[in-house]
């Protein structure tokens, strides 16, 4: 026997056409009409799964949470030092913007342009949360490996970080046409031959 694919819900259908409407209409605000349209449903469907147009966008988002930090906690179990945990960590959100175009546009903010401050707010916090992950996994190099950043830790996190928002902001600016994964194995060797030295009670 075949196992069949689940058919969506009518709540994962709609956050479906909304990343499909993000990834074809760049640039253009979304409606509540033009999702209903795509989506094939009335606006007092879409209004009994989600109260707004901003908690549609709030589903989108925790999509994207759930989907790269439980990737990361698989990373963090399975790679032991910190150096090809920060590339495994950072090739992992590269590749899911280059696979979803439409979220790559939340990621970037190009999205949320003229919605409600909260959602800025979460994607800010999607960041943060990245960040700190970074962090974390250098301050444990020095634990476990002897090791430290050439730079400090924050700074560091940051670089890695704004690597991250640069690659992903070129894609959407130049409607996907820029891989964010462009270059990137070059990239990455020469930011990781960079990162970590030898501390100094190790040297």
């Amino acid at each position: 026997m075949t196992q069949e694919t689940p058919t969506p819900s009518r709540r994962e259908q709609i956050l479906q056409g909304l990343a499909l409407m993000l990834e074809e209409d760049s640039g253009k605000r979304i409606t509540v009409a033009a999702l209903a349209r795509q989506v094939g449903v009335s606006e007092a469907a879409l209004y009994r799964h989600f109260p707004s147009k901003a908690r549609m966008f709030e589903g989108l988002i925790a999509f994207i949470e759930e989907s790269l930090f439980e990737r990361i906690g698989r990373i963090l179990e399975e790679v032991p030092e910190a150096v090809p945990r920060c590339g495994q960590i950072l090739t992992l959100v590269l590749a899911f913007a280059e696979k979803n175009p439409g979220l790559s546009r939340l990621l970037g903010g190009d999205a949320l342009t003229g919605e409600t401050a909260r959602l800025r707010l979460r994607i800010h916090q999607l960041f943060e949360r990245l960040e700190t992950q970074l962090k974390q996994v250098l301050r444990e190099a020095e634990l476990r490996e002897g090791r430290r950043p050439s730079l400090p830790v924050s700074a560091a996190a940051n670089l890695l970080l704004a690597h991250l928002e640069g690659q992903i902001s070129r894609y959407v600016r130049s409607d996907f046409r820029h891989r964010p994964t462009e270059h990137w194995d070059d990239q990455w060797a020469l930011l990781s031959a960079q990162l970590l030295r030898e501390s100094p009670q190790t040297a």
